[in-house]
């Protein structure tokens, strides 16, 4: 189950948090060839970011838990479009938005249901 928390320093309605949950859990899905049911997407709003090298304007911090196992590029290209998304649906700058990855052993993602399995 991957993890996808996103933390912005300024408001996000509830609806504009449930349209960027389903674009990220859309992109999430296409791009690192995943089941749209084990994503887990957190909005946290209205909250203090510091990023070093950001400018004036809102910022937007993505810390995406996954599962070990993807190459760097598909983690970029899922990185690059989420940033995308963020700038152009809250007029995000791109000097202010950041994705880190930190990737976990399969068993590591567990729900009642299932313990996740590796990858591949």
């Amino acid at each position: 189950m991957p993890l996808l928390q996103f933390d912005a320093d300024f408001p996000v309605s509830e609806a504009e948090a449930d349209a960027f949950a389903d674009a990220v859990t859309d992109l999430y899905v296409e791009t690192m060839d995943a089941d749209r049911s084990y994503v887990a997407v957190v909005v946290r709003d209205d909250c203090h970011l510091s990023l070093g090298r950001a400018i004036d304007g809102p910022k937007v911090f993505c810390s995406a838990d996954v599962r070990a196992g993807r190459d760097e590029a598909t983690k970029r290209e899922f990185a690059t479009a989420v940033m995308a998304e963020a700038a152009e649906r809250f007029d995000v700058p791109e000097q202010n938005l950041k994705v880190v990855f930190t990737e976990h052993a399969g068993a590591q993602m567990q729900g009642v249901e299932r313990v996740g399995g590796d990858w591949g």
